[in-house]
């Protein structure tokens, strides 16, 4: 293992995204968010996701020279085009355009269509929590998971994340995957060649698999049964109807370099809590809840071990495999 700098690991990605086919300002904006991950101990979304993004571009499932732009607006909505590209871009467009309407409206929400793949979910909100409002993105994703009652991949895994600002301390920050389990988790096992725990994934023919490679080539399991499978059935109609993306089944698998651009959908709610009770009222609010979670002394509040792994890797850099590094710095490299 070797320790980097998180600047250096963002220059060292954009290299890899600009090489495949993206504009500098896409492979930037990219490189800096599935390092944020990476530093955040979120390997599953982090500078793993690079050779498969490269190698999208490098195959047309993906725009690298895409720019997003607004597709229709009316006061605290609007609708942002990723133009096929990468998610990043168009995905910061959309909230910056959020947190602006909510400003004047008190509440907003901003769609995302013909888009990729947008990475954690959470990270997205960090401007909202910065701009001390409360904020929920939803994404959908090529079909892994059954209607509840269906024997075949239907519905994406569909990540939520919501963040809620607090006075002079981090946001709570509360970000999950409607499966069991990330996907990406699969890909991760698959590529160390290690077994998945039961209750995961199903196989192709609808058996219970510890197999990653199984699991990925057949279904996930929703998280809580039923109630993750309807959840998922919100999210896909959040991103998709109100926006015209593409549901998740009529969306080629991410973990394969070739097939069709997803074209899936993003969708950020902004809300400004100075419109409702207002900021003082919301801020005792939230922390009278925080001091009464807190009473026991083993709860964790979410979202503060990613960002004490994330301050860590500011400090101290960032462990990466000497096989990571290698792969990376050849897709960088010049032929």
């Amino acid at each position: 293992m070797t320790r980097i700098s998180i600047e250096r690991l963002q220059e060292i990605a954009a290299a890899a995204l600009e090489r495949a086919g993206a504009s500098a300002a896409m492979a930037r904006i990219t490189a800096a968010a599935l390092v944020n991950a990476e530093a955040q101990g979120l390997a599953s979304h982090g500078l793993s996701r690079v050779a498969q993004y490269a190698g999208h571009l490098r195959h047309g499932r993906v725009s690298g020279n895409a720019v997003p732009r607004i597709l229709r607006e009316k006061a605290a909505v609007c609708l942002v085009d990723a133009a096929e590209g990468l998610a990043f871009p168009a995905c910061a467009m959309a909230v910056t355009e959020a947190i602006a309407r909510a400003h004047s409206c008190g509440v907003a929400y901003a769609g995302v269509t013909r888009s990729h793949h947008f990475g954690v979910a959470a990270y997205h909100l960090q401007p909202v929590a910065a701009a001390g409002m409360l904020g929920l993105a939803f994404s959908n994703s090529p079909a892994a998971m059954p209607a509840w009652g269906g024997h075949r991949p239907l519905f994406g895994t569909n990540p939520i994340a919501a963040v809620f600002p607090r006075k002079d301390q981090p946001p709570l920050t509360i970000d999950l995957s409607l499966s069991e389990v990330a996907r990406g988790k699969l890909m991760v096992a698959a590529k160390d060649g290690k077994a998945i725990p039961a209750g995961w994934a199903l196989d192709k023919a609808g058996n219970p698999t510890t197999d990653p490679q199984a699991g990925l080539a057949g279904m996930m399991l929703p998280a809580g049964g039923v109630k993750g499978a309807m959840l998922a059935l919100v999210v896909e109609l959040l991103c998709c109807a109100l926006t015209g993306a593409a549901f998740g089944f009529e969306a080629d698998s991410f973990f394969a370099e070739s097939g069709n651009r997803p074209h899936i959908g993003q969708a950020f709610l902004v809300i400004d809590p100075g419109a409702l009770a207002g900021q003082a009222v919301f801020a005792e609010r939230m922390e009278t809840l925080v001091a009464a979670m807190l009473v026991d002394p083993e709860v964790r509040l979410p979202g503060y071990r990613r960002l004490e792994l994330e301050r860590r890797a500011q400090a101290e850099g960032i462990e990466v495999s000497a096989a990571l590094l290698e792969e990376l710095e050849t897709l960088g490299s010049a032929d």
